[in-house]
């Protein structure tokens, strides 16, 4: 689906719903908007994760707001969207849930109408429908509500508001869901209660909602304000009041998963994390992504003339070896981009440390003719031992900064083995919100090689990192990543017997939820 359109090219904006906050609830339309935006205007609620799929160098504008406090008022948000399509860009202006709810999306529609910009109304999960179903409570069931009222729980701001017809409410028989109303809690109660609606009544407030820091505090209208006070649930939070609520004893099942609640930092470059962040967050953790490496693929002219002349040169190469997803892209990228294709490796044999790097070579549909079965350089020379590559040509497409072990080792085996840098590992730059979200417990961090544990300790302020050190829990990938986190004085854990993604989940969510 193509949106840049030679129409478009004259400006417009796209009004899309994020989501009540996991990123896995954006829409597809959302996300394909979000690919092509060129101005992202977005708000407190929308996950960090999906801002993500923005391109990098889209304008990124926040104008979020809290209880009490507008980052930017809502005149100003309104002449923003108009001023940046003037400008004849694309505009996303990302709302949390859907814009329409609660979100005076309304209103931001009825301003581009005004100022003949052309827009489109992307809808999204709101967070009224996704908190409830995310605690296990279904706002209609057969034996319990057969209708649903959505209320705004400020009341009243403005003259200009309608304001709720209490009574209604409290003869309605159905479920009651109050967005925006933690402040207003005590009035809520008080009101439904003087306009007829039993005391004993169930209710819920939910925190967070599809979210790791979600939150769920239930009980009766007559305590649900205490029992929230007691258990320091704020902001953003969906307020239930019904029947219903009392069916989450039996099918709640979010907060239920094994590494539910823990806070975990993924160090892993952007371009890698995110298989580690879909595992872990399908078992319930909350990530925290600081990617301590950025991959920067080299593009000189030497190292061009060596890889093409090492397949198509008198001297062809026997064996490419691969230690790395990073090598295998870079590497392959590099060739296409300079005249090669699939016909040069025609003969060619492919090693990889690793099933990860494995499946990286599987997407250029190669297969590797050797996998050692410990998953590291030592591993890979052991293996070759067998093979007999007296005088055979290896290709090593590495890192700037790598280990000779498996070089020196190839070359004891009387192997020539050519290593040729096709990317580097630099430190990225350190963002503002990783920093405020380590100000909070952090329950693990995760090291997938040295690399990370090196840029890590270097990126960070000596108080965050001495803090990380002293109450994080460290899992690394493998025993070389394990040495060098300890002796950056970290706490290494947790240690999958086999280097792979999935086991080091794994063993993260057996060093929390140990079996029997």
């Amino acid at each position: 689906m193509s949106m840049k359109s030679d129409e478009q090219k004259r400006g417009k904006a796209y009004l899309v719903g994020a989501g009540p906050g996991d990123a896995g609830l954006l829409t597809i339309k959302g996300m394909k908007l979000l690919s092509q935006a060129d101005v992202v205007i977005y708000d407190r609620l929308a996950s960090p994760r999906i801002l993500s799929y923005a391109p990098r160098n889209a304008e990124f504008i926040y104008v979020g707001k809290t209880a009490g406090r507008h980052a930017v008022s809502q005149d100003a948000i309104n002449h923003l969207i108009v001023s940046k399509a003037q400008e004849n860009k694309m505009v996303v202006r990302l709302k949390g849930g859907d814009p329409f709810i609660f979100g005076r999306g309304g209103e931001e529609a009825q301003v581009l109408a005004q100022a003949g910009i052309p827009f489109e109304i992307v809808p999204g999960v709101s967070s009224s429908i996704a908190a409830p179903a995310y605690a296990g409570i279904p706002l209609t069931h057969r034996a319990h509500a057969a209708c649903v009222t959505l209320i705004t729980g400020h009341r009243k701001f403005g003259v200009d508001e309608i304001d709720v017809n209490w009574e209604g409410l409290a003869k309605s028989n159905g479920t009651l869901v109050f967005l925006m109303g933690m402040t207003n809690l005590p009035n809520i109660v008080s009101q439904l209660t003087q306009h007829g609606l039993s005391a004993q009544t169930p209710a819920a407030v939910v925190q967070w909602g599809t979210t790791a820091r979600q939150k769920t505090v239930t009980g009766v209208l007559s305590d649900i304000v205490q029992r929230v006070k007691d258990a320091g649930l704020t902001s953003p939070a969906v307020i239930v009041v019904g029947t219903v609520v009392g069916l989450r004893e039996t099918i709640q099942w979010f907060e239920k998963r094994p590494l539910f609640g823990r806070r975990i930092l993924v160090t892993r470059s952007r371009e890698q994390a995110s298989e580690l962040v879909e595992l872990l967050e399908e078992k319930g953790a909350e990530c925290i992504e600081l990617p301590a490496i950025s991959v920067v693929p080299v593009q000189d002219a030497q190292t061009t003339e060596r890889i093409v002349s090492a397949f198509c040169g008198e001297s062809k190469v026997q064996w490419v070896v691969f230690t790395s997803v990073n090598a295998v892209r870079c590497f392959f990228e590099l060739c296409f981009a300079n005249g090669l294709d699939m016909r040069a490796f025609g003969g060619v044999r492919f090693a990889v440390i690793g099933s990860g790097t494995a499946n990286a070579l599987s997407a250029y549909h190669l297969k590797p003719d050797l996998i050692p079965t410990t998953f590291d350089a030592e591993g890979l020379v052991e293996a070759f031992k067998t093979l007999g590559v007296q005088n055979q040509h290896i290709l090593i497409p590495k890192a700037e900064k790598t280990r000779d072990v498996l070089v020196n080792g190839l070359k004891a085996l009387g192997a020539r083995v050519e290593p040729v840098t096709v990317y580097e590992n630099v430190m990225p730059v350190l963002a503002e919100d990783v920093l405020e979200a380590l100000s909070q417990k952090v329950d693990v961090v995760t090291f997938t090689s040295s690399s990370t544990v090196k840029n890590l300790s270097a990126l960070l302020p000596s108080h965050v990192k001495e803090r990380l050190i002293s109450h994080t829990k460290a899992a690394c990938i493998g025993p070389v990543t394990g040495q060098t986190a300890r002796a950056m004085g970290f706490d290494v854990a947790i240690q999958p017997d086999t280097a792979t993604i999935s086991a080091l989940v794994k063993a993260i969510e057996e060093f929390f939820c140990p079996k029997g």
